[in-house]
């Protein structure tokens, strides 16, 4: 049995390079304000911001790194995916769909030095999703990636909007699933300081996230098209029953769809990153273990160092349960089972 994680992120060598080389073609010109800014000091890279370092860990850009992080976890396979910063939803589109290809070849390239051990997530330009589903289709023709991770939201918009229905609609057809991670708190006000933009800004991203797609009529269109979640769904399971009070008592929740959302919140996928062994047990209940996977969110600090530890804690997990955790659902996903 292999333990397989969902939830692990890289930036690839062939974006820090182009970063460093041509730093003007990432910074950001619209809405969000503040462009990805990398720097070299001793031939190390750091991100910087606002003239502070924060240096690039070895294993976001290193296989080998990579490797000996996954064995101390006791981790078989990842499947790689860009580290939220360097989503570029905010750049031209000509520049997004750049960066894009220069993630994912970069993603393809760590995979290839490894292929028994590493999976490959393509990232699009979505503020151009003409270009997102060309680029899509060329990283599953040359590469056979399986897997596609999205924002949560893409500059503010929900992914339910009509306009990003096209490349939904292409990844189902395609196959692939999508892992959606939020990467900025759309929430304002309130979220000032305390890290609350992390602890309850990602977490309620992706509870508007799948209220949009749940009410908007948006999974009923799209019945084969499988979306694994970060963190546990955030707030999704525990919100699960207000949701279903408001459709039940308001013809307005009702217009787009007349799916319960008990029944939709079955169609997502979780990974089992919830910090808290009872929340993880509640989501079992909820949607059974065979739509829950491992994720670590390595290398950063909110995430797990032993994922396979973390599921000891869980109060009467079975043997069933812990094989769907640690690989089926994984292999499902990725059509590896």
């Amino acid at each position: 049995m292999k333990t397989i994680d969902l939830h692990t992120h890289v930036v690839p060598r062939t974006i820090i390079d182009a970063m460093l080389k041509e730093p003007e073609r990432f910074d950001a010109k619209g809405q969000a304000g503040n462009g990805v800014k990398t720097v070299e000091r001793d031939g190390k890279p750091y991100f910087e911001n606002n003239g502070k370092l924060s240096p690039i860990d070895l294993e976001l850009y290193d296989v080998d790194a990579k490797i000996e992080a996954m064995d101390r976890m006791r981790v078989d396979i990842s499947a790689l995916s860009v580290a939220p910063p360097t989503y570029f939803y905010y750049l031209s589109p000509q520049a997004g769909l750049h960066a894009s290809k220069l993630s994912n070849d970069g993603i393809a390239q760590m995979v290839a030095k490894n292929p028994a051990r590493l999976r490959g997530m393509a990232t699009l330009p979505m503020q151009d999703p003409d270009a997102g589903i060309v680029e899509l289709e060329r990283v599953v023709k040359e590469y056979g990636f399986k897997a596609v991770e999205l924002g949560t939201s893409i500059e503010r918009e929900q992914l339910s909007l009509p306009k990003f229905r096209p490349v939904l609609k292409t990844i189902e057809q395609l196959g692939c699933f999508i892992f959606v991670h939020p990467y900025q708190c759309t929430a304002k006000g309130g979220m000032e300081g305390f890290e609350l933009f992390n602890t309850i800004g990602f977490p309620l991203d992706e509870v508007i996230m799948v209220a949009h797609l749940m009410f908007s009529g948006a999974l009923d269109d799209m019945k084969r098209l499988n979306i694994l979640i970060a963190h546990g769904g955030g707030f999704s399971p525990y919100q699960i029953g207000r949701f279903q009070c408001a459709f039940d008592n308001r013809a307005s929740v009702r217009l787009n769809t007349q799916t319960p959302p008990r029944e939709l919140l079955k169609r997502f996928y979780f990974d089992a990153l919830t910090h808290d062994p009872d929340s993880l047990r509640l989501l079992i209940e909820l949607v059974g273990a065979d739509h829950i996977a491992i994720g670590t969110d390595n290398p950063f600090d909110m995430g797990y160092a032993d994922p396979l530890a973390e599921l000891d804690k869980v109060k009467n997990l079975t043997p069933h349960e812990r094989d769907c955790i640690c690989c089926h659902t994984a292999q499902h996903l990725l059509g590896e089972n």
